[in-house]
């Protein structure tokens, strides 16, 4: 029961409450009073406690409202109850956000603390979630993998459920009687993980950095985001490719380079198109299913689980060794790009200046993967994951890829700050189509690194099928996974380096002791062939196939040597003709040269342009490896 003193004292009437019950409220006049209530007595905190003009009933509490007018005790209350609505109204939202936020993985640093530093400084953890969240997280992790086997098995499923008998509407009621409550359930494990989220301070910290960073994108919420390791999905857009002035391509995605059509009649094309519908739709089948899948294994979903603590861990050591920055990048099909970036401008090295985008291969991921080499050289490092990988959405297609580097160019130049012409492209295996469609489309990039890469999809992919299917693979590849790195990188008018791994046997034809199938040696022949033609006749290309087929580095010696390559001469012809001509790509050097002097140029050239790796596939490339490309 309220009442009102005369000097303006609220007075209530309470029941005894528990030992050190403490209640707060902050008016709007910006003074604050306290409540303190003990068992069975009240305490009075006004600051003139001669205006108690009577003593106060045994469990009153009193509040000094400090009316200023006749109604201000009224409008006071009905304020303070305004306050404790909406106090009420954030602990729901926020208790909404936990139960369906995201899983926190890690915490790099504290928000307030940009770098651990000196021996008190808190260091990285691992997020450790409370019992309660730790069990219904398990129980919906289990749930989440049933209904993904149940996915991928449903045509199987439903033919079976069919024969016996259990597509009707008799037994289909009781079945998604079952499936609602299973739901229903699902659902309310998932509300008592929330519960367990919000009792855990680590997690409300980072939900409520979440929230205001997706309201207020700026630099600091950014950075304190940055702090946590958590599902990509949820993280806020950094860039998206609509931020650029003046886009070059429409929002259908980038152009590439198509095969050409074989030039029909009308009539014979629309039979031709007939006879071939059949293979049409295989093809597709075959590219959307296990096609892709085979191609790209690293966008399955099962190797991504498998490999997610080595990812953690190689994502913990980007940011916490290397003050990696994590960024969202939109591409122009809508997918969201995973990258990292990692900043040496400011070490004052001489490779801090140029940028190393690197491009990873089909099971690569830039946390694990080839970033690393190009790092440890000291150099600033934009690594990437393809549509479909880790953080990566969509799917790996050629038309995606290069939709996914195009938007990774566009960040580094017009977010990060870098020229092209400060800009290397480092690739590694299939990543080769991507740094080729860039170095084609972005001349003006510095220069081009392509490592364990080959010259086009099509002679790997024969390989592995049947030989009963080489028609079928020939259209499938070239409709839906035309990887044709050759015809891309021709194009590229700048410095180009190949390294070769001797023992390859993922990129050979035959087995990985047959150096002379590995399809690198075919990347390197046409390149060499369109931008020195008069050198790589008939002969240049025999003498540069037997340099290629040089088992170790004494009989590539050897090769060289046979043929009495005098480096200095071929130098000074090559500058000789540049400074005369300065003219672009295919020259003429050669045209009324001795058939010596050409097979010299050639063993020169193919040397420039390739070295040799004594390893395997998938053998990471030591950073004294990685050089920059040969230029005149």
């Amino acid at each position: 029961m309220w009442a009102v003193t005369s000097s303006g004292l609220v007075v209530m009437n309470v029941p005894p409450l528990h030992e050190s019950a403490f209640c707060r409220f902050s008016l709007l006049s910006g003074i604050e009073q306290s409540l303190s209530v003990q068992s069975g007595e009240a305490e009075n905190i006004y600051e003139n406690p001669e205006d108690i003009r009577q003593a106060p009933p045994q469990g009153s509490v009193y509040m000094d409202l400090k009316p200023r007018g006749d109604n201000d005790v009224y409008k006071e209350l009905e304020r303070a109850g305004c306050r404790s609505h909406r106090g009420g109204r954030m602990a729901a939202w926020m208790l909404y956000r936990c139960v369906f936020g995201p899983h926190l993985q890690r915490i790099h640093r504290s928000p307030e603390q940009p770098r651990p530093e000196g021996r008190f400084a808190r260091r990285p953890w691992n997020y450790q979630p409370r019992s309660l969240e730790k069990h219904t997280d398990s129980i919906l992790g289990w749930a989440s993998a049933i209904w993904s086997i149940s996915y991928y098995s449903s045509p199987l499923l439903l033919c079976y459920l069919y024969r016996k008998g259990y597509i009707c509407s008799s037994k289909l009621v009781p079945v998604s009687q079952y499936l609602g409550t299973v739901l229903v359930c699902l659902l309310g494990v998932a509300c008592i993980r929330g519960w367990g989220r919000w009792r855990n301070t680590d997690y409300v910290h980072f939900i409520s950095v979440l929230e205001e960073t997706k309201k207020n994108h700026t630099p600091e919420n950014k950075k304190k985001l940055r702090c946590f390791d958590f599902d990509f999905s949820h993280w806020p857009a950094d860039f998206s490719w609509t931020e650029v002035s003046s886009p070059k391509h429409p929002k259908g995605g980038v152009s590439l380079l198509k095969p050409e059509p074989r030039l029909r009649g009308t009539a014979d094309s629309f039979l031709h198109s007939v006879r071939t519908l059949p293979c049409h739709v295989i093809g597709f089948l075959i590219a959307h299913s296990f096609g892709r899948r085979m191609l790209y294994p690293g966008s399955v979903g099962l190797l991504q689980k498998a490999m997610r603590p080595m990812l953690q861990g190689g994502l913990a050591k980007l940011i916490e060794e290397y003050d990696g920055e994590r960024n969202k990048l939109v591409a122009c099909d809508g997918n969201e790009i995973d990258t990292m970036f990692v900043d040496r401008r400011k070490d004052g090295g001489p490779n801090g200046r140029t940028l190393v985008i690197c491009c990873e291969g089909n099971a690569g991921f830039y946390e694990v993967g080839c970033m690393n080499t190009p790092l440890e050289g000291g150099y600033s490092v934009l690594g990437w994951n393809h549509p479909g990988f880790a953080g990566s959405t969509g799917v790996p297609f050629p038309q995606n890829e290069a939709n996914a580097m195009d938007v990774v160019v566009q960040f580094a130049v017009h977010k990060l700050g870098f020229q092209l012409s400060d800009i290397v492209i480092y690739a590694w295996s299939i990543g080769g189509f991507t740094a080729s469609w860039a170095v084609m489309s972005y001349p003006e990039i510095q220069s081009v690194v392509l490592d364990a890469s080959f010259d086009d999809l099509l002679p790997l992919a024969l390989k592995v099928m049947p030989e009963s299917w080489r028609p079928l693979v020939q259209h499938t590849v070239r409709q839906y996974m035309n990887l044709n790195n050759a015809e891309q990188l021709v194009k590229y008018q700048g410095p180009v380096l190949l390294v070769r791994r001797t023992r390859d046997e993922i990129i050979t034809t035959t087995h990985a002791d047959d150096i002379m199938s590995n399809r690198g040696n075919n990347l390197l022949l046409r390149l060499l062939q369109f931008r020195y033609p008069k050198i790589m006749t008939d002969e240049g290309v025999r003498v540069v196939r037997q340099w290629l087929a040089a088992s170790s580095p004494i009989e590539e010696a050897s090769v060289y040597s046979g043929y009495e390559v005098d480096d200095d001469w071929c130098l000074s012809v090559l500058k000789s003709y540049q400074t005369d001509r300065d003219v672009s790509f295919p020259w003429s050097v050669g045209e009324d040269m001795t058939l010596e002097g050409r097979r010299q140029l050639a063993l020169f050239l193919a040397r420039k342009y390739m070295r040799n790796f004594e390893s395997t596939h998938c053998t990471p490339l030591p950073a004294a490896e990685f050089h920059s490309p040969w230029r005149l």
